[in-house]
This record gives C-alpha cells, structure tokens and sequence, in this order.
C-alpha cells in the first residue's frame, strides 16, 4: 500500500489497475481485497460500495476492511455516506422527514467537499461525520482517517446515480463495489432492522414500503454498472 502524501481518483478511463471499468464483475472478498492492495500500492484509492438499503453494504464495508487491516493495519478505513444525512430540523422544515434517507435528504455537495479532500490527501488527519442510527442524527467529527490509510472505502445507497448531483462523485472513485441480494431477502433485512429500532407491525412495514423500497428501486434502476459485484447472501467470507 502507498504512503502519505499520494493523490486517488478515477481517470475515466475505461480500464483502470488492470481491469475493465463498469462491467459488474463477480467477485469473492477474498480476491477483492487483493486487488485493491495491488492497486493502492502506487497511492491511495477511494472505493465505491454502492447498492440499495438493506443489501448489506455496511456489512460487507466492515468485513472488507477488516480484512484489508489485518493485511495491512492501519491501511483502510470507512467513509459511510449516511454521515450527509441533512439533519432532522432541515428536512422538517422542507416536508421531508418521512422521506429520509431519500437521495434528497443528502448533503451531496458537502460528501463531494469530503471526497476531494481525501483524495487530495493533503493533511495529516481527516475527521469526518458518523451517523448514529440510535437517534438519527450524524455526528460531526465522529471519525478519523490518517493520511497514511491508502484505501478508503465510501458506503452507501446512492454513489453511482446517474442523476445530478450525485453523478459528479463518479470522478472521486477508483473502483466501485455492488453488494448484491434479491429483493426478498433485502426486505427482509429491513423489517429486522426496524424492529430492532423499535418499530413494529403495521409501522415497520410502512417505513419500508413507503420509504425504503421506493429508494431500494431508485438504486437499482437508476445506477451505473459497478466494476465489482459481491453477493452478500451468504456471509461474506471466502473467496
């Protein structure tokens, strides 16, 4: 893995650390996680893990860099896009709270803002914003990223929307990643995550039919293909 000091981002290129761009490859997590350590050798990389809520992304970002750190400690670490959750207050007074977590409900500029800042990777220690899921609010400077991390893996719902704004993030990635699920099975991991969150009956299934599905289909009609896909049906270890 690189040092300090070196810059990441996407080219455009159709083909990029030896393997074609866009083409939603299969792939295990073993062998995603050599490939990623070849190509942050040279400098550091910024990793699209993108795919609809409930998919099992934040699973599979923290598998994946635990697995990388084991590696290479102190190599990779997670930027979850859920940190640019506007706030409560804001998408109450625009009408939107009950579609939070909508493409919308996003501080789009301020990811992008971040995003050039860690591919710039001018500065010694990043501190970036953490969602709290218990109370629904992002906490601001909840997390650190050194400038000696070479991998970087950005998590989240909405990273490869071709609509604007979110299209313009696509120059910040090296690689991308789509964990991938039927949508039975991710409707199921949504209801168990409401009822861990307290919702119940009539109102866990409103949350996700009202909300969560309609996003669940926004990402996968309306995103670029990824370089990579991983299932994550089964637990994500192995090859």
């Amino acid at each position: 893995m690189s040092g300090s000091g070196g810059s990441g981002g996407s080219s455009g290129s159709s083909k990029s650390g030896g393997f074609s761009r866009g083409k939603n490859v299969p792939i295990g997590i073993n062998e995603l996680a050599h490939k990623l350590s070849e190509i942050a050798v040279a400098k550091r990389i910024l990793v699209a893990i993108a795919g609809p809520p409930g998919v099992g992304k934040s699973t599979f970002a923290r598998a994946l860099c635990d697995l990388l750190e084991r590696q290479h400690p102190g190599g990779a670490n997670i930027l979850a896009m859920d940190g640019f959750h506007f706030d409560d207050r804001i998408l109450n007074a625009r009408g939107q709270r009950s579609r939070k977590g909508a493409p919308h409900t996003f501080d789009v500029g301020g990811l992008g803002a971040m995003l050039s800042r860690l591919v710039a990777n001018r500065e010694k220690q990043i501190a970036v914003p953490v969602f709290d899921r218990e109370i629904e609010i992002a906490r601001a400077g909840a997390g650190l990223i050194d400038q000696t991390c070479s991998i970087i893996l950005v998590e989240g719902n909405y990273l490869l929307l071709k609509d604007s704004p979110w299209r313009e993030l696509g120059r910040f990635f090296d690689v991308s990643v789509r964990p991938d699920a039927p949508l039975g099975e991710v409707r199921r991991r949504l209801l168990r995550r409401w009822r861990r969150h307290g919702l119940r009956g009539e109102a866990a299934v409103a949350k996700i039919e009202e909300n969560d599905l309609p996003n669940a289909r926004t990402v996968i009609e309306n995103s670029r293909a990824a370089d990579f896909v991983v299932s994550t049906v089964r637990p994500p270890t192995g090859a």
